[in-house]
């Protein structure tokens, strides 16, 4: 998350998941790579360890995660995805024409979306922050990365269901 104390809307079912990601890495996880560093290092020349230098890696990620994970729990609001009128909000399903292809999305976080095969585009996005709030049959546009201007129309607003 680039904004730490931004809020991240979560569904309790999103919210239980990543809590007993964050337990298992924090407990088991860290215990299990914390065994395999000293099983590696007891091999002798950490130089050359691909073993070790391995581990130390996967350790890396671990803790990268458990920072994740706690900050996003840490500042979640928790509760029933928002009930589509119409109008884009964060946690709804949105169906828009993006340069002319109809796109079907989640907007919000991916941590919501769990298994679901539906794209997720955060509402900090430059397609995100151009369309929440607009109506069914609003147009407008955003800036892609690349500096073009990118037309959108919203074509459909759904009340997200996991």
């Amino acid at each position: 998350m680039s904004d730490t104390t931004a809020t991240t809307w979560l569904t309790q079912e999103s919210y239980d998941r990543l809590k007993a990601e964050l337990e298992e890495l924090s407990g088991p996880g860290r215990a299990g790579i914390v065994e395999r560093i000293a099983a590696a290092r007891e091999e002798g020349d950490l130089k050359e360890n691909g073993g070790y230098h391995a581990a130390k890696d996967e350790q890396g990620h671990i803790e990268a995660r458990i920072r994740q994970l706690t900050e996003l729990l840490r500042h979640a609001s928790v509760g029933e995805p928002p009930q589509s009128h119409g109008v884009v909000e964060v946690g709804t399903v949105v169906t828009a024409k993006i340069a002319g292809d109809d796109t079907k999305f989640l907007l919000g976080s991916r941590e919501v979306a769990g298994d679901t095969e539906l794209d997720v585009y955060p509402a900090t996005s430059p397609l995100g922050q151009a369309i929440l709030g607009m109506k069914v049959g609003a147009k407008g546009t955003y800036t892609a990365p690349n500096g073009r201007e990118i037309p959108v129309e919203v074509v459909d607003v759904e009340t997200y269901r996991a």
